[in-house]
C-alpha cells in the first residue's frame, strides 16, 4: 500500500505562495537578479572590478552575488544589466487563466 503525497500547486511565484507582501516585486527582483549574477559570473571578474563596472561599493557586490536582491530596486538591477551592455525587453500580453503571472 502506497501513501499518496500531499502537495499544493504553485502560482509560479513562491513569494505569493508563502503569502509574503509585495510578492510580485520580490519575484521581479529575483528574476532580474538571477540574470545579473549569471552574467557577472560568466565574466570571471574580481569583486573590485565588478564594483567599478556597476558603480557600486565592493560590499554591495558581495550582497548582490549572495542573492540579497532586496538591497537593490528593480531599477538598479536593470541599470546593472545596462552597464553590462544587455538589452532588456518587457513583453505585455493578456493573462491566460492557466498560467502564472510573470
Amino acid at each position: 500500500m502506497t501513501k499518496q503525497i500531499e502537495f499544493e500547486k504553485s502560482t509560479g511565484n513562491v513569494f505569493a505562495d508563502l503569502g509574503i507582501e509585495d510578492a510580485e516585486e520580490l519575484q521581479a527582483r529575483g528574476l532580474i537578479g538571477y540574470h545579473v549574477i549569471k552574467l557577472l559570473k560568466s565574466k570571471n571578474m574580481k569583486q573590485q572590478k565588478i564594483a567599478e563596472l556597476l558603480e557600486i561599493k565592493q560590499s554591495e557586490v558581495s550582497h548582490l552575488l549572495n542573492g540579497h536582491f532586496s538591497r537593490f530596486t528593480v531599477d538598479k538591477l536593470l541599470d546593472f544589466l545596462k552597464r553590462m551592455n544587455q538589452k532588456v525587453t518587457i513583453q505585455i500580453s493578456p493573462h491566460r487563466q492557466s498560467e502564472p503571472y510573470q
